[in-house]
C-alpha cells in the first residue's frame, strides 16, 4: 500500500534531519577527540537530561548525549501539541525500587477509573526510544499510558528503566524483572489482580518486553496472561530487518542497518551480546511457554520484519500469537493518534489486546478515538486468550 501522504510529508523533513545528524555525528566524533576534554560521565536517569549545571564535568561525548536528549523531549512535546491526544485525568502513584546491583528506578501506575470500586488487572509497560531516549516523563508516552488504561480499564505499571550508554545490557532487563518481582510482591497492597497481570511494549520497550517474558518463564514463573508488543526490535544482529520497507521510502537500506548497528552498539557491552537471547528474544532456543503474544507492525518499518519473524516463532512453538501488520505507516505511528485514522485504530488495537486481561474482547475508547475508517484484514480480530490467531493486516485510509 503507498505510504500515507501524512508520512510522506515527515519523510521528507526526516531526511533533511538525516543528513544533520550525520554532520552532529562529526563533529561530536572529532570533540571526543579532543585531548583536553574530562573524562569523567555521569548518567542520566531515563526521561531526564543530565542539568546544565553538571556539564561542565561530562565529557564531550555525554554533553552531546545530554544536549540530544533535551532535543528529543523538546520535540516529544511538540509532536504531543500538534499531532498527538492528550491523556485523561487519572489517579497516579510513583514508587521506588531498589534492589542491589542494579540502579534505582522509578515506577508509575496509572489507574483506571474502575480502581475505585475493587482490584484491577494490570500490565507492566516499557516505553520505547533505542534504549537511549524516552522515559515516563516524555509528554506522548505518558498520555498514551492514560489513555490505553483508561480505555482498557487495566492498570499501567510503566517502568523508567535506566538508559544507555550510562546503564548498559543487561541493566534494563535486570531493572524490568526487579520491577515484575516488585508487582507481585507488593500488587494486593496496590489493588492489582495478580491472576490478570500482562507485559506491553513499544519499539526497545517491545525487547525488553519479550526478554523478560524469556527470563520469568525460566525463573520466577510468574503468571503472565498476555504480551503486547509494538513495532518490537527483537533481533539486534541486523538479520531479520526487512528492508524493503527503507527502499520503498528512497532511503538507502545501509542507513536502516547503520541506525540499528549504532543502535546495538549503544546498548551492548560486546557486539557478541546480540546473539543472546536476553538482547535478542526471536535468538532464544525455545519460545514455548510463553504467555499469548498480540504484535503490531508497521508496513514501512524495517522491524517489521523482527516482529512478524517473532509472531512466526512463537506460532511455531505453539504460542497463541496474533500479528498485526498496519499499511501505509511507520515506526513512530501510535504517537499521531490527534492527526492519523490509522494510530486511533492502533490504539484501539491495543486497548482490545489489553482487555483480554479482563476475560473482554471488544474496545470501549471513545468516538474521538475510533474513526469507523476501513481496515484490511486476512484474519477475524483476536478474541480471548484461548482463541488461536493468526497474521493479518490493518489499513491505513487518509483523513
Amino acid at each position: 500500500m503507498p505510504l500515507d501522504p501524512f508520512f510522506a510529508e515527515r519523510l521528507r523533513v526526516h531526511r533533511r534531519y538525516l543528513i544533520d545528524r550525520g554532520i552532529a555525528s562529526v563533529r561530536s566524533r572529532m570533540a571526543a577527540l579532543w585531548p583536553f576534554g574530562r573524562a569523567s560521565d555521569t548518567g542520566s536517569a531515563a526521561g531526564t537530561a543530565a542539568p546544565r549545571a553538571d556539564e561542565a564535568a561530562l565529557s564531550p561525548r555525554a554533553r552531546a548525549r545530554a544536549k540530544h536528549r533535551r532535543a528529543a523531549l523538546a520535540w516529544d512535546r511538540t509532536e504531543l501539541r500538534t499531532v498527538g491526544t492528550p491523556g485523561p485525568d487519572l489517579r497516579t502513584d510513583e514508587h521506588r525500587i531498589a534492589r542491589p546491583g542494579i540502579p534505582p528506578f522509578r515506577v508509575r501506575i496509572y489507574y483506571p477509573d474502575e480502581a475505585t470500586t475493587g482490584v484491577v488487572p494490570a500490565a507492566l509497560a516499557f516505553f520505547g526510544g533505542g534504549f537511549r531516549i524516552g522515559g515516563i516523563d516524555y509528554p506522548t508516552t505518558d498520555a498514551g499510558f492514560r489513555r490505553r488504561a483508561a480505555d482498557a480499564g487495566v492498570a499501567l505499571v510503566a517502568v523508567d528503566y535506566a538508559l544507555a550508554p550510562e546503564h548498559r545490557y543487561p541493566v534494563p532487563l535486570r531493572q524490568a524483572e526487579a520491577a515484575l518481582d516488585w508487582l507481585f510482591d507488593a500488587g494486593p497492597s496496590l489493588g492489582l489482580d495478580l491472576n490478570r497481570v500482562g507485559v506491553i511494549g513499544t519499539s526497545a520497550g517491545g525487547s525488553i518486553a519479550a526478554a523478560l517474558t524469556l527470563r520469568n518463564r525460566d525463573g520466577a514463573a510468574h503468571p503472565l496472561r498476555v504480551q503486547v508488543l509494538e513495532v518490537p526490535v527483537v533481533d539486534l544482529t541486523g538479520a531479520h530487518l526487512d528492508l524493503r520497507a527503507t527502499r520503498a521510502m528512497g532511503i538507502p537500506s545501509v542507513i536502516a542497518r547503520r541506525e540499528l548497528r549504532s543502535v546495538a552498539r549503544t546498548y551492548l557491552p560486546r557486539a557478541a551480546d546480540a546473539k543472546e537471547a536476553d538482547a535478542s528474544p526471536l535468538r532464544a532456543a525455545s519460545h514455548a511457554g510463553l504467555p499469548p503474544a498480540v504484535i503490531l507492525t508497521a508496513e514501512y518499518d524495517p522491524l517489521r520484519g523482527d516482529g512478524e519473524a517473532y509472531g512466526a516463532a512463537l506460532r511455531a512453538a505453539g504460542v497463541d500469537a496474533s500479528v498485526v501488520r498496519y499499511l501505509g505507516v511507520t515506526h513512530d505511528t501510535p504517537i499521531f493518534t490527534g492527526a492519523l485514522p490509522a494510530a486511533r485504530r492502533w490504539h484501539d488495537e491495543i486497548v482490545t489486546a489489553l482487555r483480554r486481561l479482563r476475560g473482554e474482547t471488544g474496545t470501549r475508547s471513545s468516538a474521538a478515538v475510533s474513526d469507523g475508517s476501513e481496515s484490511h484484514r486476512s484474519h477475524p480480530p483476536h478474541g480471548n486468550l484461548d482463541t488461536p490467531v493468526g497474521f493479518r493486516q490493518g489499513g491505513s485510509k487518509s483523513a
